[in-house]
């Protein structure tokens, strides 16, 4: 059995589980960790974030359901509405850190989500992966290589294909995947406890 971990790294509900990812993980160090990307804003989504009029409202309630911060540095980002969140390159990025250390997937999943939430740095800028990389003590060159090469754009768009393939239908979703079968385990929000005793039933 593996964990899947299907999330959006643009995606506020997704930070707010940051912190309940990491404790499954910490707890339960014997599952993999397989890490999808969701297209959460591709296509006609991808727009300046001023015409996502219900953002500020909603991090206010994921901070305070969640205790997740959203730093000054992401303020400043939002802050005259013309940032465009970029789905497919912020999975890029992922696929790129995930081809140097596929055994870190929750760690770096979570720390390209904190880069952005609470330092402000876009997702499109292969400095940030820069950044993410030399903080996470990887090979920082290696990683923005990938974040640029071909490959990186159809591992991305073979996330977001894997995603539907699994159902999912929103951001953050956990599954516990053995086989063919496939159980939810977290949707939007769960705890760690929660979260354990899904997993206790299933063996």
């Amino acid at each position: 059995m593996q964990l899947v971990y299907a999330f959006d790294a643009y995606c506020g509900w997704s930070h707010g589980f940051s912190p309940t990812l990491r404790e499954v993980v910490s707890r339960r160090p014997d599952l993999p960790v397989h890490v999808l990307s969701g297209g959460l804003f591709t296509g006609s989504r991808r727009v300046p974030i001023r015409e996502f009029g219900h953002v500020q409202g909603a991090n206010a309630q994921i901070a305070e359901l969640t205790g997740v911060e959203f730093g000054e540095g992401y303020d400043r980002l939002i802050a005259d509405g013309s940032f465009v969140m970029d789905s497919e390159a912020a999975a890029r990025g992922v696929a790129a850190l995930l081809r140097v250390a596929p055994d870190r997937a929750a760690e770096l999943a979570t720390a390209l989500q904190q880069a952005f939430y609470a330092d402000g740095l876009s997702l499109s800028d292969p400095a940030t992966y820069r950044k993410v990389a030399e903080e996470a003590g990887l090979d920082a060159d290696a990683v923005v290589a990938a974040f640029e090469s071909p490959e990186a754009h159809d591992a991305a768009a073979d996330d977001f294909r894997r995603c539907a393939e699994l159902g999912v239908t929103g951001f953050p979703t956990l599954l516990a995947v053995d086989g063919d079968r496939v159980t939810v385990l977290a949707h939007g929000r769960a705890t760690a406890d929660e979260i354990d005793r899904r997993l206790a039933s299933l063996s």
